[in-house]
Parts: structure tokens; sequence; C-alpha cells
């Protein structure tokens, strides 16, 4: 199971920033902050997700097949979550919609992050 993940990124603040927009719809706020480092999770539970920032000789590379899904409440969840993803400098790259090919039921949106990273929010729940 898994406990935390992260990634490393080139600008903390900047990340966080774009993080915070987008993590909202789906339940999850900054719950750490630590010199290097950002941390997301549910209110009062330790942080799922972290951002950690690299120094100047190992910068921040994506396009590696990286691929991060966040489960969603709902439908509508998903929908903000990509309208505030492009709204704070992120990139589409699936907007919202049911998708069949995958496991029913399906309803995602994808993003490329501020470092260029492929985030997703899924809705498994039929509505």
């Amino acid at each position: 199971m898994l406990d935390h993940m992260s990634i490393p990124v080139n600008d903390v603040e900047k990340s966080a920033a774009f993080y915070m927009q987008v993590l909202e719809p789906l339940g999850l706020k900054q719950t750490r902050t630590r010199p290097q480092a950002v941390g997301f999770g549910p209110k009062d539970r330790a942080p799922i997700f972290w951002l950690l920032r690299t120094d100047s000789t190992d910068r921040a590379s994506s396009g590696v097949g990286l691929h991060i899904s966040f489960r969603a409440p709902d439908r509508e969840s998903v929908d903000r979550f990509h309208e505030t993803g492009i709204a704070c400098g992120g990139r589409d790259a699936g907007k919202p919609g049911i998708r069949p090919q995958y496991t029913a039921p399906f309803y995602g949106a994808f993003l490329l992050d501020v470092d260029g990273y492929k985030i997703e929010a899924v809705c498994r729940s039929s509505e």
C-alpha cells in the first residue's frame, strides 16, 4: 500500500502555489512546510504527496513516464481540478471526461504541472 510519494521540483514556492490550488478540489491541503520541501495531504494527517526542491546540479526533469493520479470525490471535483490547473499555469493533457478504455467507472482529467509532470484526477463512482 502506498504511504506517500515525492517529486523533485525546480521552484518549491511556484510548485506549491500550483498544487495548493489544484489539489484543493480533491480535499488535499498543504499540511507541512520544511526547508526545501512542502507536503500535501488530508487535513490532520501526514502528507501523502511531497514537493522536494532540487539543487542546481540536479534539476527536476519530467517526461520519464511518471504519472501521478489523485482520487477525486466526484466528477465536479475532477472538472475543477482541470480548470484550476489551467488557470494556475498547468497545461492540458486530457480534458475531463469518461474514459471507457480504462477500468470502469472512470471519469478523469490530465494536466502537465509547472515542471511538466503528468498529473491526473479521477473519480471512480458512477454519476
